[in-house]
């Protein structure tokens, strides 16, 4: 029986990424002059390699209905707003994504996120801690529970399912005893966690130049790859490509900087999360650490049999999911300035899954990037903010946002079934 090879090429591929297909054809003439967009569109399709593009076709259509529906959402207010309403959810699905890459599961994030939030209001409150250690001791505290599902579903053998089922229960019911009997402890809103959401980069310098630097950092990346790519003879994208992507970032990120400077100006929350985001994507996409996630999430066995130390780099997985639910659960005590019985419940751990899922990261494990983490998170909260602006129940975002994470699954169960057919999986 042949044996199945770790699936680092195709499965490791970013959002949007280019087929060598896609490739080969820009090469040999096609591409502008010889293909138009919508036959490589089609070609695309039929291969599973579709990328972002149904996420970013999604989100504007959410954008374009609640628009239609109220002027007010597109308003530089909620969308400020907005900005600031991912970070919390969106760093518990940066560890998400991690965790499905191996093609597990975390049902813990969310208790971990609100007991992250209590340890650091009855260390720094209660018990007149400075903040910072009490924060670090928060975030650390994560990353301990993160080794310890780890290492029972990697030494003893508990699927990750029941080790973090077992999490969800325990891990709440010792946030609830941490808080006592008044259940709620009030954060200093003058504090260094409060203000993690409360502050503004006013300066419009701030916004113009994170659009800027990001988007020549894009470029730089960009040419890098290609320089390397060809410097080892594998196909890479012509610097056509290169150009027309980095343009359109410009114009996105530009007016992006823009609409933000039309209220406060740059939220630090959103410039942390964007650090993060760009700071984890490199871990994954750039170092062997992360080549052993993706090898490891498209075949165990085979990752096994060429060295990988497996249960370390499942291990480590989780310790990043749990350090990753402290610091959203941080982030989302910042907001409304208290740690109470109802923090990291509700609706968090699914919204915290389905983000990851939505954004474009595999359920069947080996495919994802952290950038999944932000477009499934604005789909999710893009409808709460609609909903909220209408006036509308509660009930009716969970079942618009039931509906767009079954369509997001049922495309991550056709890209697989079409790469499967075209030899990928």
């Amino acid at each position: 029986m042949p044996r199945k090879q770790p699936r680092t090429g195709a499965r490791g591929a970013g959002a949007g990424a280019v087929t060598d297909a896609d490739r080969r054809q820009l090469a040999s003439g096609g591409g502008a002059g010889g293909q138009n967009p919508l036959e490589i569109l089609k070609r695309r399709f039929h291969s599973g390699e579709l990328g972002s593009v149904p996420v970013v076709l999604g989100l504007l259509v959410v954008w374009i209905i609640f628009e239609s529906l109220n002027d007010n959402f597109l308003s530089p207010r909620n969308l400020s707003n907005l900005s600031v309403d991912i970070v919390g959810p969106g760093m518990i699905s940066i560890g998400v994504v991690f965790v499905l890459l191996l093609g597990e599961i975390d049902l813990s994030v969310g208790s971990v996120s609100g007991l992250a939030a209590a340890v650091f209001a009855v260390l720094s409150v209660n018990h007149g801690m400075p903040e910072a250690p009490a924060l670090l001791l928060a975030v650390l505290g994560g990353t301990l529970i993160g080794a310890v599902q780890g290492f029972f579903l990697a030494k003893v053998g508990v699927p990750a399912f029941v080790v973090t089922l077992a999490g969800l229960l325990g891990w709440n019911g010792l946030m609830l005893y941490l808080l006592g009997a008044s259940g709620t402890v009030n954060l200093d809103e003058n504090g260094l966690v409060a203000g993690l959401t409360s502050h503004y980069f006013t300066n419009v310098a701030a916004a113009y130049g994170l659009a800027a630097l990001g988007t020549a950092a894009f470029l730089l990346a960009s040419y890098r790859d290609v320089r390397r790519r060809r410097a080892a003879g594998v196909p890479a994208r012509p610097m056509s490509e290169i150009v027309l992507r980095t343009a359109v970032l410009a114009v996105i990120s530009l007016a992006a900087a823009w609409v933000l400077n039309q209220f406060l100006g740059l939220p630090l929350a959103l410039l942390i999360f964007l650090v993060m985001l760009v700071g984890l994507d490199q871990v994954l996409h750039r170092t062997p650490y992360g080549r052993m996630i993706f090898a490891l999430g498209g075949s165990v066995e085979a990752a096994r049999r060429t060295g990988l130390h497996v249960s370390l780099v499942r291990i480590s997985v989780f310790m990043i999911s749990g350090t990753m639910a402290a610091i959203g659960g941080l982030f989302l005590a910042s907001r409304v300035t208290s740690a109470s019985q109802t923090s990291g419940s509700g609706n968090l751990l699914m919204d915290a899954i389905a983000a990851a899922v939505i954004g474009g990261t595999s359920l069947f494990g080996g495919r994802g990037r952290t950038w999944s983490a932000l477009l499934g998170v604005l789909v999710i909260q893009s409808i709460a903010s609609g909903v909220a602006l209408m006036g509308i129940q509660t009930a009716v975002q969970f079942m618009i946002t039931g509906g767009v994470l079954l369509i997001a699954v049922v495309i991550d169960s056709l890209s697989r079934r079409a790469q499967r057919a075209h030899g990928r999986v």
